[in-house]
């Protein structure tokens, strides 16, 4: 279980739960490389607007270069990291990056034990997305990295005995809860959709993230169609103090269908949940609001 411990390693904790998936999402990236090319070194150069794009889309609203994690992630055991010439990785800088063509790999055993155990690798796999990412986000990732999609979906990593593993108190029936508080109706929009007696296109979308100690709870959660919660997780939509919708300024949409779905909830008043029912605590949306939604905004 060494490289399952390592891993757990990786996410740097803070007292305010900041987000950090830049060493993450380069794990991920290289787990793709091996599995569509086999091992091979990647050089910085080749590999930074991938990982650029993905640290834009996944990662906080200001993160860090590509050279950050491809130069600090050899201090965790996973990955190794050299010049063309072979000498030592001089910094982060892109420019020095660049100019002493840096490349780097995983770790020799790392990459022989992921190769040899398909389980390990899809252990590794939906560990790291379960500790930096909302698992409405895992296929997105995997899809970005170049993983095979199926991993996205894999088993929860099983309890090892470390007592640090992703948490899996979960509320088997948080989204009926939540579906009841707004009474079936988006919180944004107030969509509502019925097949039968089947509600559908209905989500619990959460405000604080559950790989960051967001609770299953309605006082962390809204009703959401399945595009605005989306899009609530992407960091295009989020909510203000004041419980007005916020729209990130960076998204981009043409038509008339975008903007009456999008663009025009900015500055709107949330739909809250009936009489009787708590709505999101204000420590949540401001952690949303620091963590995930792209401002500034709209309005």
């Amino acid at each position: 279980m060494e490289w399952l411990e390592l891993i757990l390693r990786l996410r740097r904790w803070t007292d305010n739960g900041t987000r950090d998936p830049h060493k993450a999402l380069l794990v991920l990236y290289a787990i793709g490389q091996l599995q569509r090319v086999g091992y091979k070194t990647i050089r910085f150069r080749d590999a930074e607007s991938v990982l650029e794009g993905m640290l834009k889309e996944f990662g906080p609203p200001r993160p860090a270069g590509a050279g950050y994690p491809f130069h600090h992630l050899a201090s965790d055991g996973l990955w190794e990291v050299a010049t063309a010439s072979g000498g030592p990785c001089p910094s982060a800088e892109r420019a020095a990056l660049l100019a002493e063509d840096v490349h780097g790999r995983l770790h020799p055993a790392f990459a022989r034990d992921l190769l040899a155990e398909p389980a390990l690798l899809a252990q590794i796999v939906r560990l790291l997305l379960d500790l930096n990412f909302e698992g409405g986000l895992h296929a997105d990732v995997c899809a970005a990295a170049g993983l095979m999609p199926e991993l996205a979906h894999t088993a929860a990593v099983a309890d090892f005995g470390k007592g640090d593993l992703p948490r899996t108190d979960r509320d088997p029936i948080l989204r009926q809860k939540i579906l009841l508080a707004y009474d079936c109706r988006c919180a944004f929009c107030g969509f509502e959709g019925w097949i039968g007696t089947t509600v559908i296109g209905l989500e619990a979308a959460r405000l604080r993230w559950w790989a960051f100690e967001g609770l299953d709870d309605p006082t962390n959660c809204l009703c959401l169609c399945t595009l605005h919660h989306k899009l609530l997780d992407k960091g295009v939509l989020g909510l203000s103090p004041l419980g007005k919708i916020m729209v990130s300024r960076q998204f981009v949409g043409t038509t008339e269908t975008s903007r009456r779905l999008v663009t025009d909830l900015s500055g709107r008043a949330f739909h809250p949940p009936q009489p009787g029912f708590a709505g999101p605590e204000a420590r949540n949306i401001a952690w949303h609001g620091r963590q995930v939604f792209r401002g500034p905004s709209l309005a």
